[in-house]
């Protein structure tokens, strides 16, 4: 697990205004720092991938350079996770795209819910780098459901969970249920209150990028 916060840089900055409520009514600021950590998050990742030397050529001669041999497919979950998937895009940018449309149904009497799905498209992923990104891991059950749901398209060679924001179950949670993925966040808060909303967090990451939702 590779947590942003545990080290001081830019995007300690990123995830503070992201957090700010203030700085939250600015939905274009909102978007645009969850694509600097989506940038942040494609950077740290490049390093685990596998290169291979290849030669270009320039005005005055040709140069070797260590460059990603092995083939990427993002994934995120529609809508709140647009913005960090462009972010994560602006890095991979030879990367295959896919798209899951997931959202929680109604709570019960007990404020428990299901993850429901009704929309996915995406390319073949056998044998490829995933990259699954959603903004906010609360409980874990949208990116277990997108992982499962992406299985019909392929075994990927390594999936890698990307988050803004954590909850301490939510991280239990996937490395019970996916140890075989790699999770990468940008914090981790230690509460979720009853309807399984991360606290502090910072709202529904949906409707401050992009308004609110009859």
């Amino acid at each position: 697990m590779f947590v942003l916060t545990e080290n001081n840089s830019l995007a300690n900055q990123f995830l503070a205004e992201l957090r700010d409520k203030e700085i939250q009514r600015d939905a274009m600021r909102f978007r645009k720092n969850l694509e600097r950590l989506g940038e942040i998050f494609a950077y740290e990742i490049s390093k685990t991938l596998s290169f291979q030397n290849r030669t270009v050529e320039t005005q005055l001669g040709t140069k070797t350079t260590p460059q990603i041999s092995q083939e990427v497919v993002l994934v995120t979950i529609l809508r709140a996770g647009l913005p960090l998937h462009q972010g994560l895009l602006n890095f991979f940018d030879k990367s295959e795209n896919a798209f899951i449309g997931a959202y929680r149904g109604k709570h019960d009497d007990k404020e428990a819910f299901e993850i429901e799905m009704d929309y996915i498209t995406s390319p073949d992923i056998h044998g490829k780098i995933l990259i699954i990104s959603d903004p906010m891991l609360a409980t874990g059950k949208s990116i277990e459901k997108a992982y499962h749901a992406m299985l019909r398209y392929g075994v990927p060679s390594k999936t890698h969970i990307v988050s803004a924001i954590a909850s301490r179950r939510g991280v239990r949670f996937i490395q019970a249920r996916l140890p075989q993925c790699r999770l990468w966040l940008g914090d981790i808060d230690e509460e979720m209150n009853a309807k399984s909303y991360i606290v502090p967090g910072l709202g529904d990451a949906g409707d401050l990028a992009f308004g609110g939702k009859i």
